[in-house]
């Protein structure tokens, strides 16, 4: 009787040595799909359209119908200096808007030059209706 239990005892040690790590496996995989998941889930970010400039040291985007200041710009994977090259285009810029800070602030992640000159909106159409 003692050995039947004993083989018991093993052949139920066996088996739930095989199903537990198969079991746990499983539920880590479903919890890694998930976490895949959620991130998929996550906006790209937002994007904004402007014109670039550079004020107090610092580059900026304004609107431009009215040349104020949109925000803050942030290089994000590359260097600050990179808005150089655009001051004074109208850009669309892509990243993530920080509204919340005392000065509004986008980290951005991509730029792309929409027009190379920028000056208000009514400028350029007055510029259309009368070409010189």
């Amino acid at each position: 009787m003692r050995q039947a239990i004993a083989k018991a005892i093993a052949v139920a040690t066996i088996l739930a040595s095989g199903i537990i790590p198969n079991t746990a496996m499983t539920l880590q995989a479903q919890t890694t799909h998930k976490k895949n998941t959620e991130q998929k889930k996550k906006p790209e970010g937002a994007s904004l359209t402007g014109c670039v400039d550079q004020q107090d040291g610092q580059f900026v985007l304004v609107d431009d119908h009215d040349m104020k200041v949109v925000a803050h710009l942030d290089a994000e994977g590359f260097p600050v200096e990179g808005f150089a090259k655009h001051v004074g285009q109208k850009v669309t810029v892509r990243g993530v808007s920080n509204p919340g800070a005392a000065r509004p602030v986008f980290k951005v992640r991509t730029i792309e030059t929409v027009s190379e000159t920028c000056a208000p909106a009514a400028a350029t159409q007055q510029e259309k209706k009368n070409p010189s």
